[in-house]
């Protein structure tokens, strides 16, 4: 596999990393895999930037810009690169992606996403219709527009705790009025609208990563987390084998026509009943792990794309663990000034 792939993701903030850098570290791992990793990220401080894993790294334009701005964007890199595929790892950027997906695909730059009807039921507002139509199971969830809501919530049968979230990323255990408005605020300021509550329910967290083909899913790799930032990111995990949670998300993505990566995060009670808390439409920050235990998904992805028959993967193996750490890069201050004046970092 020679192909030139562009990924994005490539921050590495340690409360909330992105998925770009275990993305192109588990490409480099490949065995069969001797193409060029092109970093693409939206700040000079994306730490995945300036990696040796990257061969050559560029900014882009933020996604508030729209889908043309990206489209011009992607075909100046293609320009100089000569793209083969492009592998988008982050939730606020893939409905640009998947506008020009076609257009990618005319000048022989490759993904696999998902349409833009199938990333909307997924949406975290759109999650408990989805999960009614196929009867998956799901902490009751609701839109919230005005902050009084908080005040008056148990008049309306919420108690606290309360789960406070935003559009696209980020989630607040809250326990009082005045946590759950300022979380709310805050949530809208970054993420905009809408701004959900939750259920809270007590249980432990299970999450799966693997590849939709249209019509199934293959690869799972599950987790099970032992450690967490304040945001709730996973900063250590242990592989685990659960039935339960591949049927369920196997049903998701046959429901969903799912094409691409994913994640499925659930919540197992302690009576041992699963509840979807969210579906994420890209490998998570953890999919290193996938490489870990034998099947490395982001190289796999590479076949879906060309329509390849996906190799077997080996039998899960439970009782591996990933253990995140955070390490110092030395970094030329050209470099930094290059991708901050050009837009580009080329050796």
């Amino acid at each position: 596999m020679n192909w030139n792939v562009a990924i994005t993701g490539m921050n590495a903030r340690p409360d909330n990393p992105g998925p770009g850098y275990p993305v192109a570290r588990c490409l480099r791992q490949a065995g069969d895999f001797h193409g060029r990793l092109v970093g693409l990220g939206y700040d000079v401080l994306d730490a995945g930037l300036y990696h040796s894993h990257c061969d050559t790294s560029y900014l882009l334009p933020y996604p508030a810009a729209g889908a043309q701005a990206l489209l011009e964007r992607l075909l100046e890199i293609h320009q100089r690169e000569h793209l083969d595929a492009v592998i988008p790892c982050l939730d606020a950027e893939l409905p640009c992606f998947i506008a020009i997906a076609d257009e990618l695909r005319k000048r022989g730059i490759h993904s696999c996403l998902p349409t833009a009807l199938q990333l909307k039921a997924r949406n975290k507002d759109r999650l408990p219709e989805l999960c009614r139509q196929l009867q998956v199971s799901t902490p009751e969830t609701r839109t919230v527009s005005d902050p009084g809501f908080f005040r008056l919530s148990a008049g309306q049968g919420w108690g606290y705790p309360m789960v406070v979230k935003g559009a696209f990323y980020d989630a607040e255990i809250c326990y009082s009025a005045e946590e759950a408005e300022a979380a709310y605020f805050r949530l809208a300021a970054q993420w905009g609208y809408p701004v959900l509550v939750q259920r809270f329910l007590e249980g432990q967290e299970i999450n799966l990563t693997g590849l939709g083909t249209g019509h199934s899913l293959v690869g799972s790799v599950m987790m099970r987390k032992r450690a967490v930032t304040e945001k709730g990111k996973a900063w250590a995990g242990v592989s685990v084998v659960d039935e339960q949670l591949e049927r369920l998300a196997a049903t998701l993505v046959e429901g969903l026509g799912w094409s691409g990566p994913l994640e499925v995060e659930v919540l197992r009670t302690p009576s041992g009943q699963l509840y979807l808390i969210e579906i994420n439409p890209r490998f998570p920050a953890w999919v290193y792990l996938s490489q870990g235990v034998g099947r490395n998904l982001p190289r796999a992805l590479l076949d879906l794309m060309q329509g390849r028959e996906l190799p077997d993967f080996p039998p899960l193996r439970p009782g591996q663990m990933f253990l995140r750490h955070a390490e110092d890069m030395i970094v030329d201050l050209k470099s930094f000034e290059n991708l901050m004046m050009c837009g580009a970092l080329v050796a």
